[in-house]
């Protein structure tokens, strides 16, 4: 059954707990327009709030991820943004999974935004990165001029904001801002690889590293230590190589195998109970 939030110009596939989220607009390589950017806030607040999601891949339609934003539709709709959350809904939204950028051909001003607001980027052997808003007066501040420069050796950063200059996967990659190359219409079988080495591990876990990285990179590190300074994290047991976070609902027995991970250790408060943190 097709979502409610799926529409012509986007497309959303569930592939186990993973949300494929699909630029479909190929005759304009998937160019943001306003109903666009609507659909894909949409998607990622599903991606968000459905328990069974674990993890999102965003992509685009034939053969390229996204040129940015549609010129042509600007006159009539005004900036792809959706308020508080930035360009697509995405560029300056508070996401709580992890989202991959699976990228073929284009990338181009807020498209590479887009890529650069993803925790991971995979990569199509001919894809290109640019942001060209310089060569028309503008700057690409939805996260271009604010993500780059921490995301890629500064200078090289600056070349690309300066001169609006595009550079290759190939030159993305050595430098650390994609994670894997693939052959041209393999990037997204490469992102759903990636997606599943994440989401086989604990979700709380997951989630937890995630904010402190995020916060520590957009924010900075002292407001990344109080998210989990000693003692104060969320209660995550260790259970055979296997955290399991608290849930709601009838207590379950627990084998011996746990220990406490914030500081401090756990002990049973009695037999077939959840533990309870020593004093």
């Amino acid at each position: 059954m097709a979502s409610p939030i799926e529409s012509d110009s986007l497309l959303l596939e569930r592939r186990d707990d993973v949300l494929i989220i699909t630029l479909n607009r190929p005759r304009v390589r998937n160019a943001l327009d306003v109903p666009t950017a609507r659909a894909l806030d949409g998607a990622l607040t599903e991606l968000c709030r459905d328990p069974a999601l674990r993890a999102g891949v965003l992509t685009g339609a034939g053969g390229h991820f996204c040129s940015g934003m549609d010129l042509k539709k600007f006159p009539v709709h005004g900036v792809p943004a959706v308020d508080g959350r930035g360009l697509g809904g995405l560029t300056r939204a508070q996401l709580t999974k992890p989202l991959i950028a699976a990228v073929e051909g284009a990338a181009v001003g807020g498209g590479m935004e887009l890529a650069l607001s993803c925790d991971l980027i995979v990569a199509g052997a001919s894809a290109l990165f640019a942001l060209p808003e310089v060569t028309r007066g503008l700057i690409a501040a939805e996260s271009g001029a604010v993500r780059l420069p921490a995301r890629y050796p500064y200078h090289l950063a600056m070349e690309m904001l300066l001169t609006g200059d595009p550079v290759t996967a190939a030159s993305a990659a050595r430098h650390g801002l994609v994670n894997r190359i693939t052959e041209d219409g393999g990037a997204l079988s490469a992102a759903l690889e990636l997606a599943s080495r994440v989401t086989r591990h604990p979700e709380e876990a997951v989630r937890a590293a995630r904010a402190v990285a995020r916060t520590a990179d957009e924010v900075g590190p002292a407001a990344a230590w109080r998210l989990a300074p000693p003692g104060r994290c969320q209660p995550v047991l260790l259970l055979h190589a296997r955290l399991i976070p608290p849930a709601p609902g009838p207590l379950r027995p627990y084998p011996a195998q746990w220990s406490f991970v914030c500081g401090r250790l756990l002990r049973p408060c009695s037999a077939g109970r959840r533990p309870c943190p020593t004093r």
